[in-house]
């Protein structure tokens, strides 16, 4: 089977270097796998018969809803499905988690997100509301209403949070939760052992990030 490995822009704009690492890991793995990098917003040419590897939620609920050729698979998934994935360990460390909108209803991301997390050794708290009845982070509000509004939404999820570090799968739920005042602890960040690093926060910033990333992609 051919693979298309479908990063992200989120993820292309954060660190990209970490791109490359999950692509030599893919293509030590997979035979015949390429990185897409037109954005899905695009309408990508996909040819039948060939299965997107996503990071992103969005870029998750685009493909399976949006696209008739593409049979889609999360990363995470796969790196459960292959086995040989050099985790690291976090040593019984206590996080929460939040689940993100566009993969609200997709309990095999919620379960692919916290068996990955057993897999490090990371112990999951749950939140009050998590997985299909999870909150938004704020940030999917984002050019409905005022900015301002965004921000306080994003206070507001971050508040009801337990208070550990959160496991995000979800580059602008990291933005969200670092406005929120908590620490976020992305799913790559985690699986490579480095820092979560949010950089441009501000909605507004990010978003413009984010808009001229993918008029270019």
């Amino acid at each position: 089977m051919k693979y298309f490995f479908a990063p992200g822009c989120a993820l292309a704009i954060y660190k990209p270097h970490i791109i490359d690492r999950i692509f030599q890991f893919l293509t030590q793995r997979l035979n015949h796998v390429e990185i897409l990098q037109t954005c899905c917003k695009h309408t990508p040419l996909i040819p039948k018969g060939v299965k997107v590897i996503n990071i992103c939620p969005g870029c998750d609920r685009r493909f399976r809803e949006n696209y008739e050729n593409p049979s889609c698979i999360s990363l995470w998934e796969l790196l459960l499905e292959d086995g040989t994935f050099p985790f690291p360990d976090y040593k019984s460390q206590k996080m929460t988690i939040i689940d993100a909108c566009p993969t609200r209803d997709q309990d095999r991301i919620h379960q692919s997100i916290r068996s990955l997390a057993q897999k490090m050794n990371i112990t999951i708290i749950e939140p009050l509301r998590t997985k299909r009845t999870s909150t938004c982070c704020g940030d999917s509000l984002y050019g409905k209403v005022p900015t301002s509004q965004v921000i306080n939404q994003m206070e507001k999820k971050a508040a009801e949070m337990p208070p550990h570090d959160i496991i995000v799968y979800c580059v602008s739920c990291c933005k969200s939760m670092f406005i929120g005042g908590k620490q976020p602890r992305y799913i790559v960040d985690l699986l490579f052992n480095e820092e979560t690093i949010p950089a441009t926060t501000h909605p507004d910033a990010w978003h413009n990030e984010l808009d001229v990333f993918i008029d270019s992609h």
